[in-house]
């Protein structure tokens, strides 16, 4: 395993190299400063399993770092590292293609587990953006004179499937990709198919998950506990 760590406070990013190393100590972690680094680092002829990024770089600062590292490793899984935890924050980050979201003030354990489930493919959304949305669906709902329990986080490979949401094989195939943080120009290189039949197949993603936009979709997919395998 290969990962990419970029913060430019040497010490938070050893720490960060040292934890990583208890969950594989045959991984090479990388560590960089700054932006243009992480550019050099990544450049093509070197593959890496994941990026941590810090927002707070010297050389691109906040989301814009996100935005560029996105535009120009855009296969690049990318996991956000931040001193900031507010939801807003979070979603702009999953809105720009992050893979998932790590507090500083998250514990080893909870870095651990979200690198390892992002490496395999999954995505990890901080229970800050779950517990807002609830709160955002309950007030919602409440103004329709209506009441509702938020559904529970899935714990486990326990939620539906794809096809159980009525989806087709092309279709999971996209939602996929989707939630991995891909536009729909390089889902279309990727599946060999045209932009304009991704989009078809996007909207029917949505659809199926009852949202609007790929972020709530992601959240969706995250609270289902979604099961992409096969």
């Amino acid at each position: 395993m290969r990962i990419l760590v970029i913060d430019d406070h040497p010490m938070m990013a050893e720490a960060i190299r040292l934890s990583l190393l208890t969950l594989d100590r045959t991984a090479a972690v990388v560590c960089v400063g700054d932006l243009a680094g992480a550019l050099s680092a990544s450049a093509e002829g070197t593959e890496f399993d994941l990026a941590l990024l810090d927002l707070g770089l010297p050389d691109c600062a906040g989301p814009d770092a996100l935005a560029r590292l996105r535009e120009e490793r855009p296969y690049l899984p990318v996991v956000v590292v931040s001193g900031a935890s507010d939801p807003e924050t979070i979603v702009i980050a999953l809105d720009l293609g992050a893979m998932g979201f790590i507090p500083k003030t998250s514990s080893r354990d909870v870095l651990l587990n979200a690198v390892r489930l992002v490496v395999s493919g999954g995505i990890y959304v901080p229970v800050e953006v779950l517990k807002a949305r609830a709160a955002k669906t309950s007030v919602s709902e409440d103004s329709k004179g209506v009441q509702q329990d938020a559904p529970p986080v899935a714990s486990g490979p326990t939620g539906p499937t794809p096809a159980e949401l009525g989806l087709t094989l092309r279709q999971a195939d996209v939602l996929s990709l989707v939630l991995k943080g891909l536009p729909n120009k390089l889902i279309a290189r990727k599946l060999d198919i045209s932009e304009n039949t991704v989009k078809v197949h996007v909207s029917a993603v949505l659809q199926a998950l009852k949202v609007d936009t790929r972020t709530q979709a992601l959240i969706a997919a995250t609270r289902l506990g979604l099961r992409l395998d096969g």
